[in-house]
C-alpha cells in the first residue's frame, strides 16, 4: 500500500473543489417549465400529498435514498475527541463510501454537542429529512445511550457503525475462520481485548451466532474484566468473568482459540501468541497499528488465521463491506429500523459470499490469480461487486420477515439485478445480453487461447453458461497456464491448430478457401499456409459451421484482422462495406457509436452503409434508432469536403428510408441537446427526439469520442467493438481489453450467432 503523507492527504482534500462530496440535481432544470415543476407552483402538489400520507415522502423526495452521517467528533478514528468541526473530513469520507459502494446520498452533519440528551434532541428534530441515520465517531458509553434512545424514538433505521459495522464484518470472519479450522463456535475460548463501543457490540454479536458467554474473557485498559472488580459500568459488567485467576492479557490468551483486538497497537506479543491453542484465530483490529503485526503473528505461529483492519494483508475487516449494503437494503424496503435479524442476515450473507468463486475483477485488483476460501481468504474483499446484491437483498428480506419494512419485495432476482445496475456494474442492456446468451449458448472460438485474459474469459463464460468455448492454441501450454492460474478447463475444447492431428482439417479448410477465393489470386498452397494462423483457422471453423462465433484481437492488429475477415467470411450481400460499433452506457442513457474500428476515412457511399448498418445494429439491441450524422458543420454551414460527404450521405439515406429518424450533418453538441437542436433547426427529421446513435465522419473522431470517456474515467460502461455487416458472428476486442470486456463481447457474439441461425431457419422455410 502506498505511503500516505500529510502533504498528499491535504492536497487531495484541498485541490479543485474543496472536500469530497457535492449535491447534484436529478431532474431537468433548464427551462422555465422545469423550474416551475421543481419549485413554485408545482412543488405544492407533492407537499400536499405528503401531508395526507407521510409515507409518500418516499415517492416524491430523496428521503428513501438519503442517509445522515451524524457525529459530535468525540471519538474520531484514532484521533479521539477532536471536536465536531474537526471530524467533518471523516464524515464527508463516510458519505463518499456510501455513494460509491451503495449508491446512497448522504448529508454529513456535525453536531457541536456532547450532552447525550441535547444531542439526541437535535437528531430527533432533523430526522424527518432522512431515510436512515448513521451515527459515527461518538465515544462510549454515551454512544450506547444515544443509539438506544434514537432507535426507540425514531421510525427510520439508526445504526452506530463503529459498534455494529465492525461487529457484523468480524462476526462473518469469525464464523468462516472457525469453519476453516473445524472448530465449534459454542466451544472455543474467545479473548476480547478492548471494552469500548466496538468491542461490546462485536462480542454480543458473536454470542448471537453461537459463542458461549462463559467462554469469553474481555479486557479493558486495567486488565481482565472480572466479577470482583468494582469499577465496571453496565456494559462491562455484563461480560465480567467469574474467573479470578485471570488478570492480564498474558493470562487470558493462554490456551485461547480466538483473540479479538479492539484496543491499541503492539499489546499482543509473539510469546503470548505461542501459548494459544492449535490453529489460533487472531483479529488484530487496532488502526493504524494492530495489536500484533501480521509478520510477527505468522512468525510466532505459522498455523495462525489472521485478520487486521489494513488493506495490505489478507482478510481485512473493513466496515465498508457492511454499512453501505445494510443501509441499502433497509432503505429499499423503507424500513423503520435496523434490527438484530437484519444484522444477522448481513453476517450470514457476507460469510456465505466468501465461499463462492471470486469474480475476476477482485483477483485483478489484488494482483492474484484465484482467491479461494481458506486461511488467506475467509472475508470478501471490499471491491467484490456482489456485495451490494447479496448483502442488501439479505438485509431487505430480513426487514420484511421481521415486520419492520413498509414496502415489500416479491421479485428478488429483479431486485438484485437493479442493484447491479444502480452502481453501474451492469446495465439492463448487458443483463439482457447475458440472459439471452445463457438461454442459447453457442460454440464460440477464442483465437488467443494462450492469452491469460482470453483464458480467464473462456473459463468464466463457460461457468456462466454464456457459450461453449473453444480455445485455439498449444494444448500443453494452455493446460500449464490453467494449472498455474487455478482454472478448470472442464467443458472447454482446446484445439491445437498446428498439431499433426489437425492436418486433415487444415487441408480441408484450405481447399474451401481456395474454391471461394481462387479467382482472386489464391492458390491452394497459399491457403494451406494461412491455416497455420489462428485467425484464418478460427474463422474457417465458423465459415464451415464447426463453430458459431469467433473472437480475436488481443494480439492482432485490426488492419490484419480486417483483411482476414473479408477473405474468409465476407460482407453481407446487401452491403458494400462493414464497420464496427461501440456502445456507451451512461447515466443519461445508451449511445451507439459508429464506425469505431474499420473504415479510416469513409466516403459518402461508405457512410451510407455505416448509417444503414448502425440502424440495423440498434434494432438488434431492441431499440429504435435515432441517428445523428456527425460533422464539424451544421446543415450546410460549411462547404468543406468533409462536411459535404456527410451531407450527401444523409440525402441518400433520406431517400432510401423516408421514415428513418436520421439527420445531419450536425455538430455533436446539437446532436445530444434536443432542446437546442429543436430550437435552432426545427426542420430536422430528429425534431422532438433524443438521439441514441452517432455516426462519425472518420475513424479518428469516432475512436477519440469513446476513448476520451474511457480515459477520463467517466461514469459510463463502454462495450465493443461490435462488428456490423459481416456474414457470420465474427467479433474483435480492443487491445488491452479486460476479462469483463471480453465477456461482454462473448455475450454479443453468442447472441449474434443465435440470431444468424434463426434467420437461416426462416429462409429455409
Amino acid at each position: 500500500m502506498a505511503k500516505i503523507t500529510k502533504e498528499a492527504a491535504l492536497a487531495y482534500h484541498e485541490s479543485g473543489r474543496p472536500g469530497k462530496i457535492e449535491v447534484k440535481p436529478t431532474k431537468a432544470y433548464r427551462t422555465q417549465t422545469d423550474l416551475s415543476l421543481a419549485y413554485s407552483p408545482g412543488v405544492a402538489y407533492p407537499c400536499l400529498e405528503i401531508q395526507q400520507n407521510p409515507d409518500d415522502a418516499y415517492r416524491y423526495t430523496d428521503k428513501g435514498n438519503l442517509v445522515a452521517v451524524i457525529s459530535n467528533g468525540t471519538a474520531v478514528l484514532g484521533l479521539g475527541d477532536i471536536g465536531a468541526m474537526s471530524g467533518k473530513p471523516v464524515m464527508e469520507g463516510k458519505g463518499l463510501l456510501f455513494k460509491i459502494y451503495g449508491g446512497i446520498d448522504v448529508f454529513d452533519i456535525e453536531v457541536d454537542e456532547k450532552d447525550p440528551e441535547k444531542f439526541c434532541e437535535a437528531v430527533e428534530r432533523i430526522a424527518p429529512t432522512f431515510g436512515g441515520i448513521n451515527l459515527e465517531d461518538i465515544k462510549a458509553p454515551e454512544c450506547f445511550y444515544i443509539e438506544e434512545r434514537l432507535k426507540r424514538t425514531l421510525d427510520i433505521p439508526v445504526m452506530h457503525d463503529d459498534q455494529h459495522g465492525t461487529a457484523i464484518i468480524s462476526a462473518a470472519g469469525l464464523k468462516n475462520a472457525l469453519e476453516v479450522v473445524g472448530k465449534d463456535i459454542a466451544k472455543v475460548r474467545i479473548v476480547v481485548n478492548g471494552a469500548g463501543a466496538a468491542a461490546i457490540s462485536c462480542t454480543k454479536l458473536y454470542m448471537a451466532i453461537g459463542a458461549s458467554k462463559e467462554n469469553i474473557v474481555m479486557l479493558d485498559s486495567k486488565g481482565v474484566i472480572s466479577a470482583d472488580r468494582q469499577d465496571l459500568n453496565e456494559q462491562k459488567r455484563f461480560f465480567a468473568t467469574q474467573r479470578t485467576d485471570l488478570r492480564t492479557l498474558q493470562d487470558a490468551v493462554n490456551g485461547a482459540d480466538v483473540f479479538v483486538g479492539l484496543s491499541k497497537g503492539n499489546v499482543l506479543s509473539k510469546d503470548m501468541v505461542k501459548t494459544m491453542a492449535k490453529d489460533p484465530i487472531i483479529f488484530a483490529l487496532a488502526n493504524p497499528v494492530p495489536e500484533i503485526s501480521y509478520e510477527d503473528a505468522m512468525d510466532a505461529r505459522p498455523d495462525v488465521l489472521m485478520s487486521t483492519g489494513r488493506t495490505d494483508y489478507p482478510n481485512q475487516i473493513n466496515n465498508v463491506i457492511g454499512f453501505p449494503y445494510i443501509f441499502r437494503g433497509a432503505l429499499d424496503v423503507h424500513a423503520r429500523a435496523i434490527n438484530e435479524q437484519m444484522k444477522l442476515a448481513a453476517v450470514h450473507a457476507i460469510a456465505d459470499l466468501a465461499k463462492q468463486p471470486v469474480p475476476d475483477v477482485v483477483n485483478d485488483v489484488y494482483k492474484v490469480n484465484n482467491l479461494r476460501f481458506g486461511r488467506n481468504y475467509f472475508i470478501p474483499k471490499p471491491v467484490d461487486p456482489r456485495l451490494i446484491s447479496e448483502v442488501s437483498a439479505a438485509v431487505a428480506r430480513a426487514a420484511i420477515e421481521s415486520g419492520v419494512a413498509r414496502k415489500t419485495i416479491t421479485n428478488w432476482e429483479q431486485y438484485k439485478d437493479s442493484l447491479s445496475v444502480l452502481l453501474g456494474q451492469e446495465t439492463k442492456l448487458t443483463q439482457q445480453l447475458y440472459a439471452t446468451a445463457a438461454a442459447h449458448p453457442q460454440r464460440v472460438v477464442f483465437a488467443e487461447g494462450v492469452h491469460p485474459t482470453m483464458l480467464k474469459a473462456a473459463v468464466q463464460a463457460r461457468a456462466e453458461g454464456l457459450c461453449h468455448p473453444i480455445l485455439l492454441g498449444n494444448d500443453e501450454v494452455i493446460a500449464k497456464m490453467a494449472k498455474q492460474m487455478d482454472l478448470s478447463l472442464e467443458g472447454i475444447e482446446v484445439v491445437n491448430l498446428r498439431h499433426p492431428n489437425e492436418q486433415e482439417r487444415r487441408e480441408r479448410y484450405a481447399r474451401i478457401l481456395t474454391e471461394k477465393r481462387g479467382r482472386e489470386g489464391y492458390t491452394y498452397q497459399e491457403a494451406n499456409d494461412k491455416m497455420f494462423e489462428r485467425n484464418y483457422f478460427g474463422m474457417m471453423m465458423v465459415e464451415t459451421g464447426e463453430a458459431d462465433a469467433f473472437i480475436t484481437g488481443l494480439y492482432t492488429k485490426y488492419s490484419n484482422t480486417v483483411k482476414v475477415v473479408k477473405e474468409v467470411i465476407g460482407i453481407r450481400p446487401e452491403y458494400q462495406h462493414f464497420g464496427a460499433m461501440h456502445i456507451i452506457n451512461s447515466p443519461r442513457g445508451t449511445l451507439y457509436v459508429a464506425d469505431t474500428l474499420v473504415n479510416e476515412n469513409p466516403d459518402t457511399d461508405t457512410l451510407v452503409d455505416i448509417g444503414k448498418l448502425a440502424a440495423t445494429a440498434v434494432r438488434f439491441f431492441n431499440e429504435k434508432p435515432v441517428i445523428a450524422m456527425i460533422s464539424h458543420s451544421n446543415f450546410g454551414s460549411s462547404t468543406s469536403d468533409g462536411a459535404q460527404k456527410v451531407k450527401h450521405a444523409v440525402e441518400q439515406l433520406h431517400e432510401l428510408y423516408p421514415d428513418l429518424p436520421i439527420d445531419g450533418e450536425m455538430q455533436i453538441g446539437f446532436a445530444l441537446d434536443r432542446e437546442l437542436r429543436d430550437e435552432q433547426y426545427p426542420f430536422s427529421r430528429l425534431h422532438g427526439r433524443d438521439v441514441n446513435t452517432l455516426v462519425f465522419p472518420n475513424l479518428t473522431s469516432a475512436r477519440s469520442s469513446y476513448k476520451m470517456l474511457q480515459m477520463l474515467g467517466a461514469d459510463a460502461e463502454i462495450i465493443g467493438p461490435i462488428q456490423i455487416g459481416l456474414n457470420k458472428a465474427i467479433h474483435f476486442v480492443d487491445f488491452g481489453a479486460s476479462v469483463r470486456d471480453v465477456m461482454n463481447i462473448v455475450a454479443i457474439a453468442s447472441v449474434d450467432a443465435y440470431v444468424f441461425k434463426l434467420k437461416e431457419r426462416i429462409q429455409m422455410r
